[in-house]
């Protein structure tokens, strides 16, 4: 299983390896219950954290960059959705001294096509540098976040945990390979590579509060109720985050084992 969508196209970005097509959109299957990016602890305790989730991307191999990620995503998410753009927030790298990166200016500057400057806010190598792991292609990330709370004031929030300013988007500009002993150097070719959580836009189109509130979770939690004879009520007592957690869980053995893997009491 993956952590991340881009895996499966390490050799693309290291010019190791080729497809017949330069463009691509796919829904990745990603288990995060271990290693670097890791969701296992987060389950229950928020509405947004998955052990497994669907992770739609679309990606450029040498193709498009900056300009037309953001742009299309824009128009993805207002236009064809018909998300309210006032709610919309999108951040970009400020840059590293250490690692001597420069800010994404030109990530900023394309974000100003659609937002104010206000909404666009700048994030660390933490938050706004991609890396799947220590080694490998990265690069800088533009995010797109929603703010869910009810008077639109949710700028505090950005990458803060609130659980009604969710990312729902990352625009990943592949740009450089890390070797293993730390050093960065530009790749051959730039690159997209965008991921979207399935859970976390099911939840904003059908205007709900939690992942665990839309159709994905709604019957699997139904019927974990009638079983232990309880209500799962939304809360984050320790009855409805048990109800949260079996039903991630399940999701997440049901889409193992129909993969083929056997569980087992012995190892991972």
């Amino acid at each position: 299983f993956t952590n991340a969508g881009m895996n499966q196209f390490k050799d693309v970005f290291l010019c190791t390896g080729s497809r017949d097509y330069t463009r691509a959109a796919n829904s990745q299957k990603c288990i995060r219950a271990g290693g670097k990016h890791n969701d296992l602890e987060d389950v229950g305790t928020d509405t947004y954290h998955h052990t497994f989730f669907e992770m739609l991307g679309n990606w450029s191999f040498g193709d498009y960059f900056k300009a037309e990620a953001i742009e299309w995503a824009w128009e993805l998410l207002t236009q064809r959705w018909g998300i309210d753009p006032s709610r919309l927030h999108a951040t970009y790298f400020q840059g590293d001294e250490h690692e001597g990166l420069a800010p994404d200016d030109e990530a900023r500057n394309f974000w100003r096509r659609f937002l104010p400057d206000e909404r666009i806010h700048k994030g660390n190598k933490k938050d706004n540098f991609w890396e799947m792991g220590d080694t490998g292609p990265c690069g800088p990330c533009s995010e797109i976040h929603y703010d869910g709370t009810p008077d639109k004031n949710g700028d505090a929030f950005i990458n803060k945990d609130n659980p009604n300013v969710i990312e729902i988007w990352n625009l990943v500009f592949m740009q450089y390979n890390r070797d293993s002993g730390g050093k960065l150097s530009a790749l051959p070719a730039k690159h997209v590579d965008t991921g979207m959580g399935l859970e976390r836009i099911t939840r904003i189109l059908q205007g709900k509060q939690s992942n665990y509130d839309t159709d994905l979770f709604t019957q699997i939690l139904n019927a974990i109720g009638i079983l232990c004879n309880q209500q799962y009520t939304g809360t984050m007592e320790k009855k409805d985050i048990a109800f949260r957690v079996i039903a991630d869980h399940l999701r997440t053995l049901v889409f193992a084992i129909t993969d083929g893997c056997t569980p087992s009491n012995d190892g991972r």
